[in-house]
């Protein structure tokens, strides 16, 4: 049974707004097991079934010139605003305002399809390419190591799983687990969820790193990088730095509107920016049919690994080409966590294969008509856990 916590609104409101950006909750490192029945037939059939249409076809998993292509086009998304700017080609107050405001799609466009494949690793066959593309976090103002730890481990290893996905474990100013703390603020968070939203990159470029890399050191948890703990600081430290210079520094100094301006048009192209990614990846997970799976006292979830991913994940607006496009294929969340090592610009093409082996088996393949009717969804769901 939830506890429920009665703080008195003001205060909450301050705390919980500083711990969003301060601090995430402590995961539990108890190793879950997948037991290994319910129909385990259903994902070695499906994965033959993937197999095969890769080879039949002549392709590979990995990403092709469409993806190098949509990498292209959101990097100058990013960058030639930021360029029109500091060449004074761009000046204006209103021109500039619109420039970073760009940034901020770019920037989460940079995020959605090259970061992504890059840091699962499929962005390309050679692993090389994979790992110095998976830098472009650095342009997000993230940290690689620990995004991988966090997206690629806890959230693809245990979806939806209290206390293992950090996805759904913010601190106490969001609830998105029903087994998480219930503050009587939460009975209001379908309306303000969507500010907090907006400060996710922006949470990423400040403290939560910081934050986050030292709790998986006092975890002792081994990122992927092989790097020591005091090297990773160091690089967390000068990219930040770097960081910073490029995007704050840099325009403070040539950009011809006040030090205000200019810090506020940084914030506003991070709430865009924040605001996108947080939709498209709430959208998948947080939702009326997501189950929130709970481990019994030997560790053991109820279903095997699939169709785990399969309870707790939805895809959206599955026709659309250009809005798939747009987002790097998130939309197929399905395909995606039962496959994260192909890229994302083969879901679609697979989707058929998916769809029809759960139907074969009866299992569920949860999916919205399109992306405003998930974001309605969501919108329920935030208010069902605020409750």
């Amino acid at each position: 049974m939830t506890d429920r916590h009665c703080l008195s609104l003001p205060t909450t409101v301050t705390k919980l707004y500083y711990s969003f950006l301060l601090f995430s909750p402590s995961m539990s490192t108890h190793q879950l097991k997948y037991p290994n029945k319910n129909k385990p037939d259903f994902i070695n059939e499906l994965r033959h079934q993937v197999k095969e249409y890769f080879e039949t076809n002549n392709i590979s998993k990995y990403g092709n010139s469409t993806l190098v292509m949509k990498s292209i086009f959101m990097i100058l998304l990013y960058f030639m605003p930021y360029a029109l700017m500091l060449t004074g080609i761009v000046s204006s107050l209103p021109g500039i305002l619109l420039c970073w405001i760009v940034m901020g799609i770019g920037m989460s466009g940079v995020g959605m399809v090259l970061m992504h494949d890059a840091n699962h690793r499929t962005f390309s066959k050679s692993q090389q390419i994979n790992r110095f593309l998976s830098k472009s976090l650095y342009l997000l103002g993230g940290f690689p190591p620990n995004w991988r730890q966090q997206h690629n481990i806890l959230h693809h290893g245990f979806t939806n799983v209290d206390g293992q996905d950090e996805d759904i474990n913010p601190a106490g100013v969001l609830r998105f687990s029903p087994h998480g703390p219930l503050f009587k603020i939460h009975r209001f968070q379908q309306w303000y969820a969507w500010f907090f939203y907006c400060l996710m990159t922006l949470s990423w470029a400040t403290l939560k790193d910081f934050n986050q890399l030292s709790r998986y050191r006092k975890m002792e948890v081994k990122l992927n990088d092989g790097h020591k703990y005091n090297q990773l600081l160091v690089d967390l430290i000068l990219t930040k730095t770097l960081y910073y210079l490029i995007f704050l520094i840099i325009p403070l100094i040539i950009l011809p509107v006040s030090w205000y301006w200019t810090v506020t048009f940084f914030f506003a192209m991070h709430f865009v920016s924040g605001l996108v990614l947080s939709a498209i990846f709430q959208t998948a997970h947080v939702m009326p049919t997501s189950a929130y799976p709970l481990p019994d006292e030997n560790g053991n979830l109820e279903n095997n690994w699939a169709i785990h991913q399969l309870m707790t994940t939805s895809n959206y607006a599955p026709k659309s080409r250009i809005f798939s496009w747009m987002i790097g294929g998130l939309n197929f969340q399905v395909e995606h966590h039962l496959f994260p090592n192909i890229s994302h610009v083969h879901y679609k093409n697979i989707s058929n294969l998916v769809k029809s082996a759960t139907q074969k088996y009866e299992l569920p393949y949860h999916v919205q008509r399109n992306f405003f009717i998930a974001l309605y969804s969501h919108f329920k769901m935030l208010k069902v856990l605020g409750r």
